[in-house]
């Protein structure tokens, strides 16, 4: 992998920008110096003379003409824009007026390119409704800086026709509301297309009928994909699902294996692999074709399969019953590798049967090894240098996507996409390695890939957070415009400007109390590496000690702040042994938490309260003969997700001792249950969250045998953690990592004679 250096510091001064307009000085510049500031950049602007103001009685107006077509864009546009203005827009037919806004179709632009024009009134035309659609989302970015905008006249369309989001919700469950939350999110950028990889060795994220055991116990219903793919349709992304095939299946296998099925690929010392299925077996090939057959009706809004195909066997050799099964299927001259192959063309039968257009990962495709080819027709998407290259991926017939490692991976607990790069260097034609084309049109754009390699290592409000921007720079990129400003410094406050999406939830991500705090060291490396880096909210640039113990980075928060979660995000120079310490006048620390035998990564630190004005990572024994080194040194506040939550129980020993009063935020009152096993505590958090710790604090009658659950709907329920050996007293549980609405204390053995009796259940995450 030729991956390209850290990113430099990003300058410290801030970049001025007009609320909705701003110069731009590049070589790539547009006629007219006022090009509006927005996300990805329009490609032509030619300012006029006047001005539009989006006033009280701003409507939203239909051309008559093309009312069955676009009635449905105007309404999702209106309620952007409610929610954007704070009051009710409504949606009339007829001709526009001044403060209206108008939309109709017609003319001769691409597929989704389209026209604003802005005067006393703003007319929105395009050929197609896609098009139409997207200069709505330019015309409600401008809204978002200012109500009124400069008068002019916006040409635009895109370079790619495929831009979007990847999500590893076979790891890592997202919940469906984090999911629209996101489709949302991806059309406010233009951008057309996310990608579900619905299954890998953690889960099997989807309701079935045909195989139900296999289904995992956080999973999408078939009414969820039917609502992603509503909201979708309204928003104009499609939603494309990807079942991990024939790899990267331990999920399936080990529910299949439960039943008596033993589908795992086994070499000649009977040794099974646990993510390998075995195609020879008849009973493999049936569950497969099962899966897809059930599953490509549900998609209607996809023009696509994804099969996955990635990571599956290197060394063939090491199972015979392949070259037999080949041979007997494929010819006597057959190669055991046409087993994979030949499968990929029977996926892909099935998945043009169904109108569908199939697609693979790249580095199963290989030259010379196997006598049979995938299909030409297939689209491969290329991440990483195995196997044939882009080009002879092209030259064999097929079309193909960039999903190239750099700069388009997110992945928990490694690599995060460098978007300064991305932005100033890279573009959607530059495959990993540096690998181009020669005819770009055979290339259908980029993605942002969330790979969740250690599920744990964050929370899904986090992963919002970290794409943010790389979504914003990956937008700019596919779409192909000139760029607004040359340098990703400059970009950062036109994202800042154009924020999230009108309906983005105000309750998101909780603020880092770090970010952009001053920060200061015991040392420095380099120049290249100050103390900044660590708190400047991004993963590419880093802070480094000098090679020696004990070394410091220290944070001014402003003023006193009460933190109970810190993230350390290490570079490969990371601290074995160092304490998280706070500080009311940066001189006398208190220390809150104490780390022994670190092994690096992204270490969130939980279980903990600290209150004071600074606070540090001392390092007291470092992990490699380097120094110490953080992309990020982070800082919240978790609050008490439960506390004042609608709360219940299996019973109560007296009126006096309900279950609200575990909850109440009171460590003076008390919830007991009867004196009998098998009870329980139930909240209803309110919507689903990220719960990454609970805290049990226990009257004299604790349980001895409990676990913590969680669910989606307060009937089904997943186990965080489980005990038999509970002591009573506090108890913090701590690297939990799940989502959802309802949690509880599910106690099965009493550690008394009493019945269970809590002080206080706390729930912390976000």
């Amino acid at each position: 992998m030729n991956r390209p250096p850290a990113a430099a510091v990003l300058a410290a001064a801030a970049v001025a920008i007009a609320p909705l307009f701003t110069l731009v000085a590049t070589p790539q510049a547009h006629a007219a110096t006022a090009t509006p500031a927005t996300v990805p950049a329009v490609r032509q602007w030619t300012g006029a003379t006047g001005s539009f103001t989006f006033g009280s009685a701003a409507r939203v107006v239909v051309d008559p003409a093309y009312a069955s077509q676009i009635t449905g864009d105007a309404n999702t546009f209106a309620a952007d824009l409610s929610a954007l203005k704070g009051r009710t827009v409504s949606v009339v037919q007829g001709a526009a007026g001044p403060g209206d806004i108008a939309l109709t179709l017609g003319g001769s632009q691409s597929a989704e390119g389209y026209t604003v024009t802005v005067g006393s009134s703003i007319k929105i035309q395009a050929k197609t409704s896609a098009g139409e659609f997207w200069g709505t989302r330019t015309v409600l970015q401008m809204l978002h800086q200012s109500s009124t905008i400069p008068a002019g006249t916006a040409v635009d369309s895109p370079t790619k026709p495929e831009r979007g989001l990847m999500i590893d919700t076979g790891r890592k469950f997202f919940p469906a509301d984090w999911v629209k939350n996101h489709i949302r999110e991806m059309s406010y950028l233009k951008m057309n297309y996310l990608h579900l990889h619905l299954s890998d060795r953690h889960g099997f994220r989807l309701e079935s009928s045909t195989h139900p055991e296999i289904t995992s116990a956080q999973h999408y219903s078939k009414q969820d994909i039917k609502d992603f793919i509503d909201l979708g349709n309204k928003y104009h992304v499609q939603v494309v699902p990807e079942i991990d095939i024939p790899g990267h299946m331990d999920a399936v296998l080990k529910a299949e294996l439960a039943i008596g099925k033993d589908y795992r690929l086994k070499d000649s010392a009977g040794t099974a692999d646990n993510g390998f299925i075995d195609l020879t077996i008849p009973g493999a090939r049936t569950l497969i074709t099962d899966l897809i057959k059930e599953y490509l009706p549900l998609f209607s809004n996809s023009n696509y399969w994804h099969l996955g195909a990635d990571e599956y066997v290197t060394n063939y050799s090491a199972y015979p019953q392949l070259l037999t099964y080949a041979r007997a299927n494929y010819g006597a001259n057959a190669k055991a590798k046409d087993v994979y192959y030949g499968f990929i063309n029977l996926a892909n039968s099935l998945v043009r049967d169904s109108g569908k257009t199939m697609r693979m990962w790249n580095d199963g495709i290989g030259t010379g090894d196997g006598t049979i080819t995938p299909d030409s027709n297939i689209i491969v998407e290329y991440w990483y240098g195995f196997g044939k290259s882009p080009q002879q991926l092209i030259d064999a017939g097929h079309t193909v996507a960039n999903a190239s490692w750099t700069p388009t991976y997110y992945i928990y607990g490694k690599g995060k996409p460098d978007t300064k790069w991305m932005y100033e260097s890279w573009n959607p034609d530059m495959f990993q390695d540096a690998r181009t084309i020669t005819d770009p049109t055979k290339n259908r754009g980029s993605l942002i890939h969330v790979w969740c390699d250690t599920p744990g290592a964050e929370s899904v409000d986090q992963t919002a957070a970290g794409i943010k921007n790389p979504l914003r720079g990956l937008a700019q990129m596919t779409w192909g415009s000139p760029k607004l400003v040359p340098t990703y410094a400059e970009l950062v406050p036109v994202m800042d400007a154009i924020g999230r999406n009108p309906l983005w939830p105000a309750n998101g991500a909780l603020s880092n109390l770090t970010q952009g705090k001053p920060t200061t060291s015991s040392g420095i490396e380099g120049s290249a590496t100050p103390a900044a880096s660590a708190t400047d909210g991004s993963m590419t640039t880093r802070w480094a000690s000098a090679h020696t113990d004990p070394s410091w980075i220290q944070v001014d928060l402003g003023s006193v702040q009460t933190v109970n979660r810190v993230v350390l995000a290490w570079e490969g120079a990371y601290g074995k042994d160092y304490q998280i310490q706070m500080s009311n006048d940066g001189t006398n620390w208190t220390t809150v938490y104490t780390r022994t035998g670190g092994t690096g990564g992204t270490e969130t630190l939980t279980g903990f309260t600290g209150i004071g004005r600074y606070i540090r990572m001392n390092g007291t024994a470092r992990g490699t003969v380097h120094g110490y080194s953080l992309y990020e040194f982070q800082a919240f506040h978790d609050a008490d997700l439960a506390k004042g939550k609608p709360t219940t129980a299996s019973s109560v020993e007296t009126p006096g001792l309900p279950a609200a009063n575990a909850t109440d935020g009171n460590a003076t009152t008390r919830w007991s249950s009867s004196r009998s096993d098998a009870q329980w505590l139930q909240v209803d958090l309110g919507a689903t969250r990220s719960i990454n710790e609970v805290r049990l604090s226990w009257e004299t009658a604790y349980a001895k045998a409990y676990q913590i659950q969680i669910s989606d709907d307060g009937s089904h329920w997943i186990t965080l953690y489980s005990t038999t050996v509970g002591t009573g007293g506090i108890q913090d549980l701590t690297g939990l990592a799940g989502n959802g609405r309802y949690i509880r204390m599910n106690a099965t053995a009493r550690g008394t004679g009493y019945g269970y009796s809590l002080w206080s259940f706390e729930v912390y995450g976000s």
